[in-house]
C-alpha cells in the first residue's frame, strides 16, 4: 500500500511555520542542548536505538541546537516533568493527559506508527494467552488466573486491557490471583510464552515486531476478545486510541517548539530516522479525548476524585440537611428508648441461630468437637457421637486428650503436649493430620484422619481449637487390599517372567544332572574293575557334589522367586540380590552370546526391603537388555550391571547395555501399564518394577543422556540401613 501524506491544508500550515521559524530562528555559537524524554516501554538500548537517528534528524534541521534522546521508565516521566530534566517528552496518550493536566505540557504532533510500510496514527491493546491453554477463551475466562500486563500507567500494555475487562464484571486487582508488571513489553510477551503468568496484555503491533524481529511465534499465542477493524492490521482486543503525541514542557520556548513541529512534519516517511523507529512520520496534533473518555470510565487520574465532595462544601451547600439531622437526632434519642424493648426480640432470634448452628453441626457426617484453651472439649455433634459411642454430656466439660486421643495405635501413650489439637491453639496455626487414631467408648481404636482449625473471639485472640474428624477403617482396608493386590500381580509377573526362561533354565539344570549322572556311573565302574582306586573315585565324588551345588542353587533361586513373599522387610545386601538374579539369567546371557560385566562397590550398606520384589526388578531390567541385545548384529554385546552408595542416602543400581536402545516416542510413556517396544510384550514388566521401586521410596528411572543403548537406574534410600 502506498503511503499518503496529510492534506493539503496541512501542507500549507506547515509551509507558514517553516517561513516563522526561519525569521525566529536565533543564532548561536555553540548548539544549545535539548532533551528529549522518551518513554522506555521496551528497555532503554531499544530505545536509544529507535530514537536516537530522530534526534540527529532534528539536530541537521535545527543547527542551533543539539539533541539528545533520554529514556524514562514510567515512574520516571513525571519526576522528570516537574524537575525540568527534559525539553520535550514522548510517552503514550494516557501519560501525556495526565501531563496536560498537572504540568501544562502541551503536544505539537503526532506519530504515525508504520507497518508494512503502511502509516497508522491508532493504535490499541491486545489481550493474550498461549494457544495450548485449555481455559482461556474469552474475556469471561480470564477470571482466576494470573496476569502480567507492562506498567499501571502504560495505556495500550494495561489501562485500555483493564477497560474491556472491567465492562465485562472482571476487576484486575480483586478478581485474579495474581496481577503482575513487567516493566517492558517484551518481558510481558515472553513471560506469557514460558507459561509464568496465564496471559498478558501489551500495546498493538508488539507481537507483530517481535514475531518480524524471530523472538517469537505468531501461532504460539490465541488472541482474546479478538476485534476486526478495516485496514488495521494488528491482533486487537480493545478500542482504538489516537498514537503517541511528541509534546513540549512549559519551560521550553515557543519558537524551539515551532522549529521542532516543521522538522517532524517535513520529515518523509522514509527517512532513515523513521525507519530506525520503526514509524511513517509525524501529523498535527490529534484529539485525545478518547483518552480522556477512557480516564473518566477507569476513575484514573486525573478523574480519580471526580464527584467527591469536602465537608466544608457538604455544609455550605446542604446546610438545611445538617439541620434536618439535629433533628432526626433528637429523635433517635426518642427512640433509642424503643430499640431497647427490641433487644429482648433479637435475644430470642440470637437463641434461634444457635438452635439452627446446632442443626447445621448435627446434619454433617464427619464427626466435630471443640477444644477450649484447657483442652476441655465445649460442644460434640451427633456424627462424633454415633462413630466414638460417646454421649455429649458424657464428652463436654472433660478433657478431650484423655478421652479420645490417649494412646498411639503401637499402644504406647500419646502425649498431651505432643498432640496437633493443643499445638493448634497454641501456635494459632491450623493443622491436618491424614493418619492418626481415637478411641471408642468401649476401649477399641479405629484409624481416622482429622483438621484442627483455631478458634477466635471478636477480638481475634484464640480461645480453642475446632476438629473435624472421619472413621477412615473403610479406606484403610481398601488400602491393604490394593496393596495385597499389587503383591498378587507381581507374582503374576515373575511366574510370566520364568515361564519364558523355562527353556534356559531346564537346559542349565539338565548339564549339572547330565555331569551326575556320568561321574556316578564312572565311580560305579571304577569301583567294580579296581576297589583299590579310592583317589580316582574321590575326585569324581567331588565333582558329583559341586554339580550338585550348582543344581541346588537354580533351584533355590527359582523357588525363592516364585513364592509368595512377606509383606516384611528383611535387612539385606544389594549386591546378594544381583547375583541371585545373575544365576537366573546366565543361560539366556550365554545362548545370546552376551558379555555380562558387574562392577559392585562393596561393602555396600545393609538396607530393610523386599528382596524377592528388588530381585524382580533386575531381573525384569536385565532380560529386557538381553532381548534388546539379541537384535544387535555385527558387534560385541554388552550387558553391564552396577551398584553404588550415593552419599549415605540411597543405593544406586544400574543396568546399561549396548542395544538399539528405547524409540523416542516411548520415552515418556515407558512406565505405564501396556506400554511396550517388543511385538508379544505385555507392557506390564517395566510398571510393575516402577511400582515396586515407589513402593520402597525410590525412583525408577531411563536416563535419557545415554546414547548407546539404553540405561536404567533405581535408587533405593538407606532408611534404617545399618
Amino acid at each position: 500500500m502506498a503511503f499518503s501524506r496529510s492534506p493539503h491544508r496541512f501542507r500549507l500550515a506547515r509551509f507558514l511555520l517553516t517561513v516563522v521559524s526561519l525569521f525566529s530562528m536565533p543564532v548561536f555559537a555553540d548548539p544549545e542542548l535539548v532533551r528529549i524524554g522518551v518513554l522506555s516501554h521496551r528497555g532503554d538500548q531499544a530505545t536509544l536505538r529507535m530514537w536516537g537517528p530522530t534526534a540527529a534528524y532534528l539536530d541537521a534541521n535545527i543547527p542551533a541546537h543539539h539533541f539528545v534522546i533520554r529514556p524514562l521508565k514510567f515512574d520516571e516521566v513525571n519526576p522528570a516533568v516537574e524537575a525540568g530534566e527534559v525539553d520535550f517528552v514522548l510517552v503514550n496518550p494516557g501519560i501525556y493527559v495526565n501531563l496536560e493536566v498537572k504540568y501544562r505540557v502541551s503536544r505539537i504532533a503526532t506519530l504515525y506508527n508504520r507497518r508494512n510500510d503502511v502509516p497508522y496514527k491508532i493504535f490499541g491493546g491486545v489481550i493474550f494467552t498461549r494457544r495450548d491453554h485449555p481455559n482461556i477463551h474469552t474475556l469471561a475466562d480470564l477470571r482466576s488466573h494470573s496476569m502480567m500486563a507492562v506498567y499501571t500507567t502504560s495505556l495500550g500494555g494495561f489501562q485500555m486491557a483493564m477497560r474491556e475487562m472491567l465492562e465485562k464484571g472482571i476487576d484486575p486487582y480483586t478478581d485474579l490471583p495474581e496481577l503482575r508488571f513487567g516493566g517492558i513489553h517484551d518481558h510481558v510477551v515472553m513471560a506469557v510464552r514460558n507459561g509464568e503468568v496465564d496471559f498478558g496484555t501489551v500495546r498493538t503491533d508488539i507481537l507483530e515486531r517481535m514475531a518480524l524481529a524471530g523472538a517469537i511465534d505468531l501461532d504460539e499465542f490465541r488472541i482474546i476478545n479478538p476485534q476486526q477493524v478495516a485496514e488495521f492490521p494488528f491482533a486487537l482486543s480493545t478500542r482504538l486510541y489516537p498514537e503517541w503525541p511528541f509534546s513540549k514542557v512549559t519551560h521550553t520556548a515557543d519558537s524551539l517548539a515551532q522549529q521542532v513541529a516543521v522538522a517532524l512534519l517535513n520529515m518523509p516517511h522514509d527517512h532513515t530516522a523513521a525507519l530506525a523507529g520503526e514509524y511513517a512520520g509525524w501529523t498535527i496534533p490529534l484529539d485525545y479525548q478518547p483518552v480522556h473518555d477512557l480516564f473518566l470510565a477507569l476513575k484514573l487520574p486525573p478523574y480519580q476524585n471526580l464527584g467527591k465532595f469536602t465537608l466544608s462544601d457538604a455544609i455550605s451547600r446542604y446546610w438545611y440537611w445538617l439541620l434536618g439531622g439535629l433533628l432526626m437526632l433528637l429523635f433517635m434519642i426518642v427512640m433509642t428508648l424503643w430499640v431497647m424493648r427490641l433487644n429482648k426480640v433479637i435475644q430470642k432470634a440470637k437463641n434461634r441461630l444457635e438452635l439452627q448452628h446446632e442443626l447445621i453441626l448435627d446434619s454433617v457426617a464427619d464427626g466435630i468437637y471443640g477444644v477450649d484453651l484447657q483442652g476441655r472439649s465445649t460442644f460434640f455433634n451427633r456424627a462424633a457421637e454415633r462413630i466414638t459411642g460417646w454421649k455429649a454430656a458424657e464428652v463436654i466439660g472433660l478433657n478431650q486428650h484423655e478421652i479420645l486421643h490417649h494412646t498411639h495405635a503401637d499402644g504406647s501413650p500419646h502425649r498431651a503436649e505432643e498432640c496437633p489439637v493443643y499445638q493448634t491453639f497454641r501456635e494459632n496455626q491450623a493443622r491436618y493430620v491424614s493418619d492418626d487414631v481415637f478411641w471408642r467408648k468401649d476401649g477399641v481404636s479405629f484409624p481416622v484422619e482429622y483438621s484442627s482449625t483455631p478458634i477466635w473471639d471478636d477480638s481475634g485472640k484464640t480461645v480453642g481449637s475446632v476438629v473435624v474428624f472421619r472413621d477412615i477403617t473403610r479406606r484403610t482396608r481398601a488400602e491393604e487390599e490394593a496393596r495385597q493386590h499389587q503383591v498378587e500381580l507381581a507374582r503374576a509377573g515373575r511366574l510370566s517372567t520364568l515361564g519364558e526362561m523355562a527353556s534356559g533354565i531346564a537346559h542349565e539344570l539338565n548339564q549339572p544332572l547330565t555331569a551326575i549322572s556320568t561321574n556316578a556311573q564312572a565311580s560305579i565302574r571304577i569301583l567294580e574293575s579296581d576297589s583299590s582306586n579310592i583317589g580316582v573315585c574321590v575326585d569324581v565324588m567331588e565333582r558329583i557334589a559341586s554339580q550338585a551345588d550348582r543344581a541346588g542353587e537354580i533351584i533355590r533361586q527359582l523357588r525363592r522367586l516364585v513364592r509368595k513373599e512377606p509383606l516384611e522387610r528383611s535387612e539385606v545386601d544389594v549386591n546378594d540380590l544381583v547375583n541371585a538374579v545373575v544365576v537366573l539369567i546366565w543361560p539366556e546371557v550365554r545362548r545370546a552370546s552376551v558379555r555380562l560385566e558387574l562392577d559392585f562397590e562393596e561393602p555396600l550398606p545393609r538396607i530393610f526391603l523386599q528382596p524377592i520384589q528388588i530381585e524382580q526388578v533386575i531381573l525384569n531390567l536385565a532380560r529386557n537388555a538381553i532381548e534388546a541385545l539379541s537384535e544387535q548384529t555385527g558387534v560385541e554385546r554388552r550387558l553391564f550391571i552396577a551398584t553404588q552408595s550415593e552419599a549415605e542416602a540411597s543405593i544406586r543400581v544400574s543396568v546399561r547395555d549396548n542395544g538399539p536402545g528405547i524409540k523416542p516416542e516411548l520415552a515418556h510413556t515407558l512406565f505405564d501399564p501396556f506400554v511396550t517396544g517388543k511385538s508379544q510384550g505385555m507392557g506390564l514388566g517395566l510398571s510393575i518394577s516402577y511400582g515396586i521401586i515407589e513402593a520402597h521410596g525410590g525412583k525408577l528411572s531411563l536416563n535419557p543422556g545415554y546414547t548407546d543403548g539404553a540405561e536404567f537406574t533405581f535408587y533405593l534410600p538407606l532408611g534404617e540401613a545399618s
